[in-house]
């Protein structure tokens, strides 16, 4: 039976040695090349010659080093018509970079995730959420002087201004916990106007200082606001931070210390949630980080850059899949079930989550450390018989040759949901799990790209299709909308109804005068032809849904008793 250092550094050595192979797939006959020089990416620079089947013309594309060919190039291909060049229509970005960066590293089909060059399974083993998030945004890993501070500046920056949490206790009580973070965010955003490029002008983060307080700020904030989002949902106070203990470790202090300034989260917790911090640290060009290099580039205020990247993230698409994934395995039920789902998921009958990933075409690397730490954590809160159907369903879909050809693996979604659940967080703050971490991602970007030579503010292109030229026609002249696009019945609330139950059509029509000495306008224009007798006036005054009310506008109660149509 080998020893934990004997497993472990076989995992390490298993682990190095794909990364190894990814940058070793050089003929061996030529020498194995250095492993840790990176080969020629795309072949090399050098040119595409380009003839254009319509005009004969001929053009030279340069392919620059890295492997990419830049887009502008291609207006220069023209061939009559409007006399505008071709551009590269790519919906969701599948083959487009729009950004040069030094931060993270993937090759899907080896399933390598590198950040700064350090294989995220040596990460996972042997660092730690802010060492990481040190060498995400700086570039290296820290020396221990400048650990020991980097801990300390983010920790001191981890409580929040009383009126934001006055903000934030203002939401109602089964608000999402992603709105609060938004909301959070959003207001730290107007308590410090001497960072924000809309007061200060557009040279305000050339500062180096300026950039850290900002960085330091919203990292060691996160977690505040995390707790936050977690306790408006239970109506309970978090703790306030407490600067004495590590980053995860605090996170769980606020949520369970309630009033004992003297609680100590288990260790081992704290470190399988420091882990699970690390490995959602960053993901490349992923859509949130995308949103906030996007949101970046206007020169907005780093703290509206960093909530338009949590808003991205908010989307089920995108943040919610470990929440899809427990469901999926809650609805298999058992391992026996398996077989039929799968089945089910061949004859698209059912839908497999957390296998497959937009960017991995192999094992997603993250999703083997957390199968780890779910153990880790099972042996301390007990054991999920989910788990068991995970793994099940994991071994089963790898044997199977439906998804082996398709080259359908478990990501990082598909375990993290265990976790979090044996955790005793609740579906809907898994998301807030994600946001938490991935702030380090956001926040070396956005500082990439302030000295990113190449970054222009981000205005992408468009393959317009729409209606050409048309005259502008009376509104009299005009028939009625139709079609999907036209606006569909908006059903009133129950006030609405309620005050319309008050109104007479007198009433009603005063009610809708304009401003301008008697004029109607609206419901009045319409009112003014209409002539009831009194069995339809009574009616008018009785409760609204009695009267007609449909799904439609405020007013769709008066339509029905008077056949009046909208026009």
């Amino acid at each position: 039976m080998p020893s934990d250092a004997e497993a472990a550094s076989r995992r390490r050595v298993q682990a190095l040695s794909a990364h190894v192979a990814g940058s070793n797939a050089a003929d061996a006959s030529q020498g194995a090349p250095d492993p840790r020089v990176r080969l020629t990416p795309g072949g090399g620079p050098g040119s595409l010659t380009v003839i254009d089947n319509r005009t004969g013309s001929r053009y030279e594309i340069p392919v620059r080093e890295g492997g990419y060919v830049p887009a502008s190039a291609f207006k220069a291909i023209t061939a009559g018509g409007d006399g505008g060049g071709l551009r590269v229509f790519d919906p969701g970005y599948v083959n487009t970079a729009p950004c040069k960066s030094k931060i993270c590293f993937i090759d899907g089909d080896k399933g390598i995730l590198r950040y700064r060059g350090y294989p995220i399974e040596e990460l996972a083993e042997k660092s730690s959420y802010l060492e990481t998030a040190f060498a995400l945004v700086y570039g290296d890993l820290p020396d221990a002087p400048q650990l020991r501070e980097w801990e300390q500046t983010i920790m001191r920056h981890s409580a929040l201004p009383v009126p934001v949490i006055a903000a934030l206790e203002a939401l109602p009580h089964d608000a999402h916990p992603m709105g609060v973070i938004l909301a959070g965010l959003n207001a730290l955003s107007t308590f410090h106007p001497e960072q924000n490029p809309a007061l200060q002008g557009g040279n305000v983060y050339r500062s180096h200082a300026q950039q850290d307080k900002q960085i330091v700020r919203i990292i060691g904030k996160m977690t505040t606001l995390a707790a936050h989002a977690y306790h408006r949902n239970t109506g309970r106070t978090p703790a306030p931070p407490n600067q004495k203990l590590g980053y995860a470790e605090n996170f769980l202090y606020m949520l369970d210390a309630g009033l004992d300034p003297n609680h100590k989260p288990n260790s081992k917790l704290a470190k399988a949630m420091d882990v699970m911090f690390l490995l959602h640290a960053e993901h490349e060009m992923n859509c949130s980080t995308a949103a906030a290099r996007h949101l970046a580039s206007s020169g907005v205020d780093v703290y509206s850059a960093v909530a338009g990247a949590v808003g991205a993230l908010y989307g089920p698409l995108h943040g919610g899949a470990n929440e899809a994934v427990l469901k999926m395995l809650s609805r298999i039920g058992t391992v026996e079930n398996i077989p039929r789902f799968l089945e089910g998921v061949k004859n698209k009958k059912e839908k497999m989550f957390g296998f497959g990933h937009r960017v991995y075409k192999n094992f997603d690397p993250r999703a083997s450390v957390i199968r780890n730490v779910a153990e880790e954590v099972f042996e301390l809160v007990g054991r999920d018989p989910l788990i068991d159907v995970a793994i099940a369903l994991e071994k089963a879909a790898r044997q199977d040759e439906y998804f082996v050809k398709r080259n359908l693996y478990p990501n990082v979604d598909f375990y993290s949901g265990l976790v979090y659940r044996a955790l005793g967080f609740p579906p809907e703050f898994f998301t807030v799990l994600f946001a938490v971490p991935r702030a380090a991602g956001y926040l070396a970007h956005w500082r990439e790209s302030l000295t990113d030579p190449d970054v222009k503010i981000m205005r992408p292109q468009q393959i317009y299709q729409g209606v050409w030229l048309r005259s502008y026609p009376t509104i009299d002249s005009r028939p009625p909308c139709r079609g999907e696009d036209r606006m569909w019945n908006v059903a009133p609330s129950n006030a609405s109804r309620r005050r319309l139950a008050g109104e007479t059509v007198e009433m009603a029509a005063s009610h809708y005068h304009g401003y301008d000495g008697g004029e109607t306008s609206g419901l009045a224009n319409r009112l003014a032809s209409v002539h009831l007798d009194a069995g339809q006036a009574q009616r008018l005054s009785s409760p609204a849904f009695s009267a007609g009310v449909v799904a439609g506008d405020a007013t769709s109660g008066v339509d029905a008793l008077t056949g009046v149509t909208g026009k």
